[in-house]
């Protein structure tokens, strides 16, 4: 249904695509793996007609195409399910579902038709409860991806791109986009997906194929490929320890929670954090990890309990700016949103907020700011031009590592990290726990919250679990198995008792 051959595509001197072919049959899932900036996210929009190849071909069927836009793609049968969500946040759901796929009559919308074609597409995912007049803006961002998802099904499209398209859900939405996936199929339609989680590939994919630095690098049956081997395929190398051996020895606490609540989710929560600590907090979509790591920077107004530092003084009431100063850093799970600044470099994203450390009498100095930044750029792997290019210009991977160079620049001793491996290759993932562990190694204090249990469970030295916003069983990570973990945050376990 799909076929890719030798596709090349360049932006200046970047060599983004070098020979690219693809091979999907009806019926069949394609996993398509590769480290961040490899070129995956690239192709998908060169088969879905957002971008030009300068040479090569794509065809569907026997059939050579030259989309000249993501809407002659879908009228031609191709949908793409973007990684980072390209929505009408004004609109409603479905408004933003059916835009330019409206049902019209004489030039007039036909209000009661598309309402019920809405209404069918959300009846999909049942268990959010999305109605068509929501605004997408009230959304969070796991309902905003499945109305992503959506969206591309409104175009009855026989070819689905899905990069990372279960990055934003938690357990039970990405079941039941599995499920869909496995309906999909059966009906006929190419998939190809795109997801950093193996264990995720092998559940939705028959097969797979690997880009590397813009090549076809690797190709075959899911179930003839050991996980090693494909990691190995992906980043060019052996990888033989996925998370860093560590010989944690904590030091006086740096931080402490007591019963924190907010009026956005956060009821109860109680913890203390310690020098050279990895604290992990695990739990479901709206479970109040997010909330509870907002209000320890100050993001989310405490309305009651009490935060303070390894010092006693009292940060409650204090501003985020004060809390920067008594050593906090915060890395959010919205790096696009909130994270970073997309139009400035990558330079005045690291340093935007340690810059008076760089200035003299006020002025900035910009050699001290671009060779720094070069260097964090170099212990974190990213890859890009040099530090004067906008954030905005690399992968999504390369993003987040930005995003956490700001906090070693910083020179924060108490890490907030909101989902830091979030739709992170598994290359660039083994980096990230190695600055981690690296930060924890020299005295900061790491609390971080994930949707991946095998994160927590191999990066941390303890592990607090949310439910329903209150933070329940905080125990050493030895004592947890990942099935005890998700009992807790579903609730099912009889005890909720707290402990720091």
């Amino acid at each position: 249904m799909l076929s890719v051959r030798n596709v090349h595509k360049s932006f200046g001197a970047t060599r983004a695509l070098a020979g690219v072919n693809l091979t999907v049959r009806a019926g069949q899932v394609l996993a398509l793996l590769g480290e961040n900036g490899a070129g995956k996210s690239t192709l998908m929009n060169v088969v879905a007609g957002g971008l030009r190849p300068d040479s090569g071909d794509v065809a569907l069927g026997d059939k050579a195409v030259h989309f000249r836009s993501p809407a002659e793609a879908r009228a031609g049968g191709v949908a793409l399910i973007h990684q980072e969500l390209l929505l009408c946040p004004q609109l409603t759901v479905q408004e933003n579902l059916l835009l330019g796929l409206e049902s019209s009559r004489a030039g007039f919308l036909v209000a009661q038709a598309n309402r019920n074609r809405a209404v069918e597409l959300l009846s999909r995912f049942p268990h959010l409860k999305l109605i068509p007049e929501q605004r997408v803006a009230d959304l969070p961002v796991a309902a905003r991806q499945i109305v992503e998802i959506a969206r591309a099904l409104a175009a009855n499209a026989q070819v689905l791109l899905m990069d990372e398209p279960t990055s934003s859900l938690g357990a039970d939405d990405a079941e039941h986009l599995h499920k869909l996936i496995k309906e999909l199929s059966s009906q006929g339609r190419a998939i190809v997906y795109i997801s950093h989680f193996l264990e995720e590939v092998r559940r939705v994919a028959s097969h797979y194929a690997v880009l590397r630095d813009g090549a076809s690098v690797a190709e075959g049956l899911l179930a003839d490929a050991t996980d090693a081997q494909l990691v190995s395929q992906m980043v060019g190398r052996d990888v033989t320890q996925l998370f860093p051996v560590r010989n944690p020895s904590p030091g006086p606490v740096m931080c402490k929670a007591q019963n924190l609540a907010t009026l956005r989710g956060l009821h109860s929560a109680s913890l203390e954090v310690r020098a050279g600590e990895i604290v992990g907090i695990a739990g479901l979509m709206g479970s109040g990890r997010t909330e509870l790591m907002r209000a320890m920077f100050g993001l989310d107004d405490i309305t009651s309990g009490d935060l303070s530092d390894g010092a006693g003084n009292n940060l409650s009431n204090q501003s985020v700016r004060a809390r920067m100063a008594a050593g906090m850093g915060f890395l959010s799970e919205d790096r696009k949103g909130e994270g970073l600044a997309l139009n400035l470099s990558i330079a005045d994203n690291t340093t935007l907020s340690s810059l008076p450390r760089l200035a003299r009498n006020g002025l900035l100095s910009l050699r001290r700011q671009y060779d720094e930044t070069a260097e964090n750029m170099r212990n974190l792997g990213v890859k890009a031009q040099s530090p004067l290019q906008p954030v905005g210009q690399l992968s999504g991977g390369n993003q987040q590592k930005v995003a956490l160079a700001r906090l070693a620049a910083q020179g924060a001793n108490i890490w907030l990290l909101d989902e830091p491996t979030r739709g992170v290759d598994i290359g660039s993932k083994v980096q990230i726990y190695e600055v981690i562990a690296a930060a924890a190694a020299k005295g900061a204090a790491v609390v971080m919250t994930s949707s991946y249990l095998p994160e927590l469970l191999g990066v941390c030295d303890r592990i607090g679990v949310m439910c329903k916003g209150r933070l329940v069983q905080v125990r050493a990570t030895s004592d947890f198995t990942a099935a005890q973990i998700l009992n807790l945050a579903l609730g099912a376990s009889g005890s909720v008792e707290s402990s720091s």
